[in-house]
């Protein structure tokens, strides 16, 4: 075979190459949550959205694969609080492409953490030194969405919004956080002799009104038993006097006799029974029983006389 009958094979192969390589480079895949930013002969375009897509060959070139996601961006800021304390201040922005407006994310805007990185700084050194240490952590939701309302209005023009900003972590110096954690405990161990104080109170104050109301019972116990003992002894006198025919004060004595001696008879039987003794020897019951016989006589002549006034 000589090199004309080659050369047409020749020709035929270089040909299949060159529309190979056409057709690759004509099309291309775009994946999901990605555009890609074409430009022909350096002029943009077009944006191309996930799918298959087609471009002229050589000619219109793929500049960018833009990232649709959403993004997140870790800033931290050093400023100082209302109260001159020092503190680290960590912020995390959420933000993504607008997809109307993935031209201006591309074009408009080189370096989108920068940017973002610095409103950041310009928003949270605008508000903190504003506000007291104690009241930085109270008020972080508040700043935080100061951050993302500050970025949206800016970010927008530039391809970009905001989907949240979360101020993630409030950091004073070791010094600093050493002497809050000593005042909180000072707080708790001041409640805590606050509430132990009041409950001894408490505990004192019932322990009065038990104690009270024990004596009162105790009172009205004892009265009682005395107007049945008085009762009681009435009762006998006048069935001593039926059956005896004696005086009132003669039956009072040998009750109070009587009485005498049970004492002396139930000491005996319990002698652990502490009780103070009254003579008992033959002269002390003559001189007890002669007590008792004068404090009588002395009622009865008591008794007459005002008996006897009143007439």
């Amino acid at each position: 075979m000589d090199n004309s009958e080659v050369m047409p094979y020749i020709l035929y192969g270089i040909g299949g190459l060159f529309v190979l390589i056409f057709l690759t480079k004509m099309f291309f895949m775009v994946k999901q949550q990605t555009t890609v930013v074409i430009e022909r002969f350096g002029r943009f375009k077009k944006i191309a959205y996930p799918g298959l897509r087609m471009k002229i060959p050589f000619i219109d070139q793929i500049i960018a694969r833009v990232n649709m996601r959403i993004r997140q961006l870790d800033v931290g800021v050093e400023t100082k609080t209302d109260d001159d304390v020092f503190v680290m201040v960590q912020v995390s922005v959420q933000y993504f492409v607008i997809p109307e407006k993935v031209y201006d994310a591309f074009y408009k805007l080189n370096n989108p953490e920068g940017q973002i990185t610095s409103y950041v700084f310009d928003v949270i050194r605008a508000e903190i030194p504003n506000i007291e240490l104690d009241d930085v952590f109270r008020e972080k939701d508040r700043v935080a969405q100061s951050v993302k309302e500050s970025l949206s209005d800016v970010m927008k023009d530039y391809g970009y919004d905001i989907v949240k900003s979360l101020i993630t972590d409030i950091d004073p110096a070791q010094v600093v956080k050493t002497a809050m954690n000593e005042k909180e405990a000072a707080k708790r161990i001041r409640q805590a002799t606050l509430d132990k104080a009041e409950a001894d109170k408490i505990r004192v104050v019932k322990n009065a009104e038990a104690e009270a109301e024990s004596k009162k019972l105790q009172g009205e116990g004892l009265a009682q038993q005395r107007v049945a003992i008085a009762k009681g002894m009435k009762a006998s006198v006048e069935e001593l006097k039926s059956v005896t025919e004696s005086s009132g004060n003669e039956v009072l004595i040998q009750l109070l006799i009587t009485q005498y001696f049970d004492t002396l008879d139930s000491m005996a039987k319990h002698s652990s029974s502490n009780t103070i003794m009254l003579p008992h020897n033959p002269a002390g019951i003559n001189s007890f029983f002669e007590e008792i016989r004068n404090t009588l006589i002395a009622a009865k002549l008591v008794e007459t006389e005002h008996t006897k006034g009143k007439k």
